[in-house]
């Protein structure tokens, strides 16, 4: 089974404003609010492609309320646990003439340690050995800056593999943990670093030696429409981005660790994982808000994937 933990959710309100223009009346065009925060953007996304995963994570609120109900009308399996406080609503606003994505997000609800650790018991108390538990996003208020840290050891502990999709400090002390799976963008890589990453090769050999200092087992690194960069112990694997109409990047990124975490789960080999997180992404892409691509878009995208094997 796969569990995507999402302690930081949100609604999603996108918005389409043509020019935006501050310090002066915008007026949106379209609009659209799907149920979000990047684990449950991944369960909507595994659902698509045919497979079943648990979406947990705590909500507040009337907004919470319509989360969980909206995510039970997808038909998605979930574990929730409510805290005091109202789960934001974040805003993507899309300018399609500017080509810009703008994000305005809500801080969310404050938790207790006894919440959190109501679900991660909850969540324990289901695993079995060889499980997914998929851990992203930011953290609301009142979590501790070691929560993923835990959370990753104790999971890891019960014989699951844990992906970890994070940035900053939440990146910076999870993968002290060893997750299986990290997937960091360049930007982020470069940050970790401590230096810009120009090249494919300078991506690879930092995240080489994060997978041999750390003891993480795979590393995938999103280069927006330049591609990803898909590293094991024994190959790596460059694939090319896939040029396709955009509607909107926001939860892109999520859809890949979807497809990691269905592709894992399959047990598919390098190459099959590739073209089918490659294609994932690019169809997401294609659509508006966060809603997830239907499976048929991402089948078509499949065969146009490019890529190559890289040396060590």
């Amino acid at each position: 089974m796969i569990y995507t933990v999402t302690l930081n959710p949100a609604m999603d309100k996108t918005v389409v404003i043509p020019s935006l223009t501050l310090d002066a009346v915008n007026r949106i065009e379209e609009m659209r609010t799907d149920p979000g925060g990047k684990g449950i953007n991944v369960s909507k996304v595994i659902s698509k492609l045919n497979g079943k995963s648990i979406a947990a994570g705590i909500l507040g609120g009337n907004t919470g309320k319509a989360i969980e109900n909206a995510l039970k009308e997808l038909g998605l399996e979930t574990m929730f646990r409510y805290a005091d406080g109202e789960t934001r609503t974040n805003m993507k606003i899309i300018d399609p003439v500017k080509r810009e994505n703008t994000d305005i997000n809500e801080p969310g609800v404050i938790v207790s340690q006894e919440i959190l650790e109501e679900l991660r018991s909850a969540i324990s108390e289901r695993l079995e050995k060889d499980d997914l538990v998929i851990i992203s996003g930011s953290m609301p208020k009142g979590a501790p800056s070691d929560t993923y840290y835990k959370w990753i050891k104790h999971f890891r502990e019960s014989g699951a593999k844990v992906f970890l999709d994070a940035d900053g400090v939440l990146f910076k002390t999870g993968i002290k943990a060893s997750p299986y799976l990290i997937k960091p963008n360049n930007h982020e890589l470069s940050q970790f670093a401590g230096r810009e990453l120009k090249t494919t090769n300078e991506l690879a050999e930092v995240a080489r030696q994060m997978m041999s200092e750390y003891g993480i087992e795979k590393i995938v690194v999103s280069m927006g429409g330049d591609g990803a960069l898909y590293l094991t112990k024994e190959e790596c694997v460059y694939a090319k981005g896939l040029k396709v109409p955009v509607g909107s990047t926001v939860g892109a990124g999520d859809s890949v660790v979807a497809a990691l975490a269905y592709a894992e789960e399959q047990r598919l080999s390098l190459e099959d994982t590739v073209r089918l997180s490659t294609a994932t992404g690019a169809a997401n892409v294609m659509c508006s808000g966060t809603q997830a691509a239907e499976y048929e878009v991402i089948e078509s995208l499949i065969p146009k994937v490019e890529y190559t094997k890289l040396d060590f």
